[in-house]
């Protein structure tokens, strides 16, 4: 029996892998980050070298991982494609980003689980490119994973209940919050679906923790408010407030200056599709689709956790479990239907459709950058550069809009700027026009010479012999958010 091979370590990779292992197939589970947990599991690195006790042993007995699964950390995927004879073969680089030694080898399998994540959405607006500016989640992993406060003065913005536990992290770290500034309204968004409520009835409890939290350090937080602009010289120093309408346009008079030295913008998620769209996998929304047992419109592969939808960690990890236990399956393994956490994905589910309906990023928000805003911050792009792309040269597709504004075409390959350039553009599928790409991760084109090379003495089944090369890739965040 060949292996069940899992892209990404958060709470849906490693339940992923832990199914299958127990239904008796052997896993490979790859991950970017040199341990397991991703970002909802991060440990204070500082904590954990000394030793602390409760929360480390409880962390670690949720990251173990069984006998059969090989875990290979610090290690991107760069290419999918179909394998001779069925399947799939990845190509890896394993190794610090830029190490002196990465090694490169190829893996073939007939049962893919992708677990791969999603990464904070920000929007554009003036200054948003200034020291002190950092999306939610950066600011979260900072604060859980090396004790460190983004700022003295943090003012959050953005849409989501990620906001709050991001807020908690900073308050963890001492840093004052001056505010929690959300441009939808969860109030009318949540009392008008009460399905969407009910799926949801187990987070009350956690939602009731953090307004309490709000509530003691006398945080405001604010419904149908935004930040749109930051000021200052060499980094934030104030930040301009607004409140929106329903649509997230700006009504006049309500602008307001706050002190703040940072400010964390989280506007949702973005899948990291390219995976799954190299492998062909059909998206809805900018999701991949799967069915009841997490299975993509791509045979032999399958998808798990915010890929498909953001829902929460819990939401990501029973997922894995399905996914795992069909990978392992169709492998030839026996295995027994995982009826609660097929059960508890169902109503989980609702509950991230309903989440998605309450937070939805509206178009209001384009009016907010001006012409000499940043949109695509890599290549210094500008809206009105944009613009004219569309208006003065017709760049009416991605690829005619990458190679007439450059959009797209720096370090980030348009995992940040993407999706927004496309909305402003007025691209068809906005959601997964940028994440159409061939290599899923920057290698040099020495890699890929090497890479021709794997394939030319790799055997269906096995893996390629290893090779050297250096990257300039920074690893990617194949995890999930909380």
């Amino acid at each position: 029996m060949s292996r069940v091979v899992v892209v990404g370590a958060g709470p849906a990779g490693i339940n992923a892998a832990r199914a299958a292992a127990a239904a008796g197939a052997e896993v490979l589970l790859i991950d970017s980050a040199a341990a397991p947990g991703g970002q909802y599991h991060r440990q204070n690195s500082r904590r954990a070298a000394g030793g602390s006790a409760g929360g480390t042993r409880r962390t670690a007995a949720a990251l173990a991982l069984p006998a059969r699964v090989e875990h290979l950390g610090h290690t991107v995927v760069w290419a999918l494609e179909p394998a001779p004879g069925g399947g799939h073969r990845l190509h890896l680089r394993t190794g610090p980003a830029d190490g002196p030694a990465l090694r490169g080898r190829s893996v073939d399998t007939e049962a893919l689980v992708l677990a791969t994540g999603a990464y904070d959405r920000a929007l554009p607006f003036p200054g948003w490119d200034r020291p002190g500016v950092y999306t939610a989640g950066a600011a979260q992993a900072l604060a859980k994973g090396q004790g460190v406060a983004v700022g003295e003065r943090v003012l959050l913005a953005g849409t989501g209940p990620f906001l709050l536990p991001v807020a908690a992290s900073l308050i963890g770290v001492g840093a004052r919050v001056v505010g929690v500034l959300e441009a939808n309204d969860p109030l009318t968004g949540w009392l008008s679906q009460p399905a969407g409520l009910l799926a949801g009835r187990g987070k009350a409890g956690e939602l009731a923790g953090y307004a309490a939290l709000l509530a003691r350090h006398r945080i405001p937080y604010r419904r149908r408010h935004a930040v749109v602009e930051a000021h200052g010289k060499d980094r934030v120093e104030a930040l301009t407030t607004v409140r929106l309408d329903h649509h997230w346009n700006v009504l006049p008079g309500s602008a307001r200056r706050i002190e703040a030295d940072a400010v964390c913008v989280g506007f949702g998620f973005t899948p990291q599709l390219e995976l799954a769209v190299a492998a062909g996998c059909s998206t809805r929304g900018g999701f991949v689709t799967v069915d009841a047992a997490q299975a993509t419109s791509v045979p032999g592969v399958f998808a798990a956790g915010e890929l498909t939808g953001i829902g929460g960690a819990a939401l990501a990890a029973d997922q894995g479990t399905v996914a795992g236990t069909a990978a392992a399956r169709i492998l030839g393994a026996r295995t027994r239907a995982p009826v609660r956490a097929l059960r508890r994905v169902r109503e989980g589910r609702r509950f991230a459709a309903a989440l998605d309906r309450a937070y939805p990023v509206r178009p209001g928000w384009r009016s907010w950058p001006r012409e000499d805003t940043l949109v695509c911050r890599c290549e210094e792009v500008t809206l009105g550069e944009l613009r004219r792309a569309v208006e003065d040269r017709e760049a009416c597709g991605v690829r005619s809009l990458k190679l007439v504004s450059r959009a797209g075409l720096g370090l980030c390959q348009g995992r940040v700027c993407g999706r927004n350039a496309a909305e402003l553009a007025g691209l068809p599928d906005p959601a997964t026009a940028f994440a159409r790409r061939p290599i899923a991760a920057p290698v040099r084109l020495g890699e890929l010479a090497l890479g021709a090379h794997d394939l030319s003495t790799h055997e269906p089944g096995t893996q390629a012999q290893d090779t050297h090369a250096r990257t300039t890739h920074e690893p990617g965040t194949h995890e999930e958010q909380e």
